[in-house]
């Protein structure tokens, strides 16, 4: 038996696993699902021959997070494609805003729009390793650039406001509402206004990268790191309760509260009680697309975007996420649509294309709802349905079945409430300890919460290699150290 035991092999279980291989400590990964990743495997949902990304697909915080940077997925093989256009939001009549890696050119492009867009991400960009700092920390520590955490949190405060039409109009809100919707709330409100702030800044900098072959690449390279380390792996293994590892020092579980409850039995009822109030957010139902060709954007420039937020209007989408917020399907709902094809030829065969798009619903929904997806994409791309050759649909309440982690089909792994955004999953100081000793809870479920970044795991890891195994050596430090074999 290993001295630290890992369960669940999503990107934050990988990461403490990577750290404390690095470390010098024994440690074995244990994933339920014949297959490494959690949500950021790719398959073949489609048809043969058609790579689709089973949950993440872009990844601007896998070539931003301080993990990621210091684990350098290029030393490691990955080839991380960055498209031109980071994110695009098609409207009306032809219409589009863009979010160009150039900021420069977002600004010329959005026209009377453009200085206000300048206005709220020039200073961010330019220390966008700071904005990084504040939006990926575990809230438990002082930003250690005071000035660029305050210029963040003014405009989190500003765009949670109703001061948020003050300097946005038209195609410029719409963008930055588009991008805010990743949080599966009804924008203007603080965690929405906080992943729009993070994620548009990144969109200028390190673009939203999209792998070649896949995501699957990302979580292949952390897995082949842990091996060389001395690392272990087991796919196809359900753990179903902790007595399984009796000799482990730590064990570091990339899952959901819900089971930690199923999984710990000796937990106190008060901290039991907390772990069952906590809240599962707005959901997502996938729907993947092999396609004969690429989408007919009206707007050309479209064509160029790796990701797209088909949504419409800014009020169209406030609509949308309140409805879901409210337990009701939107008639016009938000669609996150990813054509990897812009980047990365080999996801479909010949001229033929993937598409990944997710459809916001309410928690648990069991509908399938494709033709809404088809319906809001060819509004803007008419003559989209012609080249649809086969469709794959995971619906919300799918979602657990494919990832214990994903309750009712909540991709974020909890509601990103502002009290959920600083006491993930329950008040205390700290957010990845639980009352067992020797247990830490990695996932998303934890500060700072999704994404593919590691720093859940990075930050449970620490702890555990401080209070367990004595060691101290920064994360950074392990992951700059030159690898094994």
């Amino acid at each position: 038996m290993s001295d630290a035991v890992v369960v669940g092999s999503g990107p934050n279980g990988l990461a403490a696993a990577v750290l404390l291989a690095r470390a010098g400590v024994g440690v074995e990964v244990y994933e339920a699902a014949g297959k490494l990743g959690g949500g950021c495997r790719t398959e073949d949902l489609t048809l043969p021959g058609y790579h689709h990304d089973s949950c993440a697909g872009a990844h601007p915080m896998a070539v931003s997070s301080p993990f990621f940077r210091a684990f350098d997925l290029a030393a490691h093989g990955v080839e991380m494609l960055r498209p031109e256009i980071s994110y695009g939001h098609p409207l009306d009549g032809g219409r589009a805003a863009v979010a160009w890696r150039d900021l420069d050119r977002t600004v010329a492009d959005l026209g009377s729009d453009g200085p206000a867009w300048r206005r709220i991400f020039e200073p961010l960009v330019r220390n966008w390793e700071a904005v990084v700092d504040v939006a990926m920390s575990d809230l438990r520590r002082p930003p250690r650039n005071p000035l660029t955490a305050a210029r963040f949190f003014a405009r989190l405060a500003e765009q949670a406001s109703p001061l948020w039409d003050l300097r946005l109009r038209d195609r410029a809100a719409a963008l930055f509402t588009g991008v805010s919707a990743h949080a599966i709330m009804p924008p203007r409100s603080f965690a929405p206004a906080g992943v729009g702030l993070l994620l548009g800044t990144l969109g200028h900098c390190g673009g939203w990268a999209i792998p070649r072959g896949g995501s699957q690449a990302i979580v292949d390279a952390m897995a082949a790191d842990i091996e060389r380390h001395g690392g272990r792996i087991h796919t196809g293994h359900r753990v179903d309760s902790l007595d399984e590892f009796p000799a482990a020092r730590a064990v570091l579980l990339d899952t959901a509260p819900t089971e930690l409850l199923r999984i710990a039995p000796r937990l106190p009822d008060s901290y039991r009680n907390r772990l069952r109030r906590f809240r599962y957010g707005g959901a997502a139902c996938k729907v993947d697309f092999a396609l004969s060709g690429p989408v007919p954007w009206q707007a050309a420039e479209l064509a160029a975007a790796g990701t797209l937020h088909v949504a419409g209007t800014r009020a169209e989408i406030v609509a949308a996420e309140r409805a879901v917020a409210a337990g009701r399907h939107a008639g016009n709902p938000f669609v996150l649509v990813i054509q990897p094809g812009v980047v990365d030829e080999g996801r479909a065969p010949g001229d033929n294309q993937t598409l990944y798009s997710y459809v916001h619903v309410p928690n648990g929904s069991e509908r399938d709802v494709s033709a809404q997806a088809i319906d809001q994409i060819e509004r803007f791309a008419p003559g989209f349905r012609d080249l649809i050759q086969a469709v794959n649909v995971r619906t919300a309440a799918d979602m657990p079945v494919y990832n214990a982690n994903y309750v009712g089909g909540d991709i974020g792994s909890g509601a990103m409430t502002l009290r959920q955004t600083v006491f993930r999953p329950t008040p205390r100081w700290n957010p990845h300890s639980t009352p067992l000793s020797g247990v830490y809870l990695c996932s998303s479920g934890t500060a700072p919460g999704a994404g593919v970044h590691g720093m859940c795991g990075t930050y449970a890891a620490t702890h555990a290699l401080r209070d367990r195994f004595g060691i101290r050596t920064p994360a950074q430090s392990l992951l700059s150290a030159p690898a094994r074999g």
